[in-house]
């Protein structure tokens, strides 16, 4: 961008970057900041949405008003939110009338009215909406009643008036099932989502079906009527990724999505991937994995073609998250197996270092000796690490591993403790 410095153009050019909040680490935001400030030189106007965190607060309150000016949402005129939410809601609905050809009046001031009432000055409301109602193809007409009858009130909150757009897609996806078969989808739904939205990084259709061991076509038939709440991509090998944050708050939390059937229990989502994690490397992993035949071989020094045939996606990300996962799950696994007194000493003295350094959670999985992460450990350590060793993440492992012995107790693992003594 600095390449506008000498853009002699009268008209400026405008940048908008959109929820600033969503980057991964807040370091980056302050950063993200600072560079664009040094553009004072150029024609260039930024436009940044952001939730008011303290990481994106912080900053700009340490600019000069000169160079800022801010706006926040619920600050903002009211009649001035709605009427551009019943813009957005007039163009899409008036947009799908003409490609349906429905009746020219379709939906109708009045409904467009009732919609930016049930909007609650919420984007993300009428553009979940919007997603149903086209989803429903030539039974627009219907999906429309069926929102505005789930609620006539006008004084609820914004929040519970979301709650319920997205109480009503879930709800319609059971919609065409029997009792039993449509508990059945309903579990698959709710274990799949209950992924999705813990995930530490997004995983497409065809992952999330390896790691969770429930058949790609299965998959795709519980998630084929969510793509209002769901980016539910074309090509099953990109990632599914949610429209907005706000559905994972709403599942998380149980006062808001508990009377649906879908309330996700965190720790539980977190214990079942922790365990899918190491069930799926214990799967895999094996010595010599890309068959080079070379101990010691590096990565860099090893054709190309070999090293594509890393370990897929799914198991990438299980060698990378499942202890994150197994500290989030805040629950004991079971006793079903032993560690050995074999493993590498070195390395083990590394990790104790690293722990004494670094801040890891505390409080989370509380590990005893015998239970499955010793039998993991036993079996597929060097495994594990060499897989990450070709992902060129090894470092990423050995913090992972300190992490771990922050979650084990001397007095009920001895053996495990044993393992760090130096």
């Amino acid at each position: 961008m600095s390449k506008l410095e000498g853009d002699a153009s009268p008209t400026p050019h405008i940048l908008v970057v959109d929820a600033l909040d969503e980057c991964e680490g807040e370091d980056d935001i302050g950063g993200i900041l600072d560079l664009f400030r040094l553009l004072k030189k150029t024609r260039l106007r930024l436009f940044l949405t952001s939730r008011p965190e303290v990481s994106i607060r912080s900053p700009l309150s340490e600019m000069p008003t000169s160079e800022h000016l801010d706006f926040v949402l619920h600050r903002i005129e009211k009649s001035t939110v709605d009427n551009d939410i019943r813009f957005f809601l007039r163009h899409e609905l008036e947009r799908l009338a003409r490609g349906r050809s429905f009746d020219k009046d379709w939906p109708g001031e009045q409904d467009i009215d009732s919609l930016v009432r049930n909007a609650s000055g919420l984007f993300i409301w009428a553009e979940t909406a919007c997603r149903f109602i086209r989803q429903g193809k030539a039974l627009a007409p219907e999906k429309l009643s069926l929102i505005l009858d789930q609620s006539h009130s006008t004084v609820k909150a914004p929040e519970k008036h979301l709650d319920e757009i997205y109480a009503t897609v879930l709800r319609q996806s059971l919609t065409d099932y029997e009792d039993d078969d449509a508990e059945k989808l309903r579990s698959t739904l709710k274990e799949l989502l209950g992924s999705i939205v813990v995930l530490f990084n997004s995983l497409s259709a065809q992952s999330l079906s390896g790691l969770l061991k429930i058949p790609q076509s299965k998959v795709n038939g519980a998630l084929n009527d969510l793509h209002a709440i769901l980016d539910i991509p074309e090509e099953p090998a990109n990632a599914l990724r949610l429209h907005h944050p706000s559905f994972r708050d709403f599942l998380l939390d149980s006062r808001r999505s508990g009377d649906t059937g879908f309330w996700v229990d965190e720790e539980q989502a977190h214990q079942t991937l922790a365990t899918n994690c190491m069930d799926l490397m214990c799967k895999f992993l094996k010595q010599d994995q890309l068959e080079i035949g070379q101990p010691g071989a590096l990565a860099t020094d090893t054709e190309p073609s070999q090293v594509d045939r890393c370990p897929p996606p799914e198991v990438q990300y299980a060698c990378l998250y499942w202890i994150q996962h197994l500290e989030k799950g805040g629950s004991q696994l079971k006793n079903d197996g032993q560690i050995s007194r074999s493993l590498p000493k070195r390395l083990l003295r590394w990790v104790k270092a690293q722990g004494r350094t670094q801040h890891f959670e505390k409080g989370g999985s509380q590990l005893r000796d015998d239970d499955q992460v010793h039998r993991f450990l036993k079996k597929h350590l060097l495994h594990w690490l060499e897989a990450l060793g070709w992902m060129q993440k090894v470092s990423e492992g050995f913090h992972a591993i300190a992490s771990l012995e922050s979650m084990i107790s001397a007095q009920r693992c001895p053996n495990y403790r044993s393992l760090f003594m130096t």
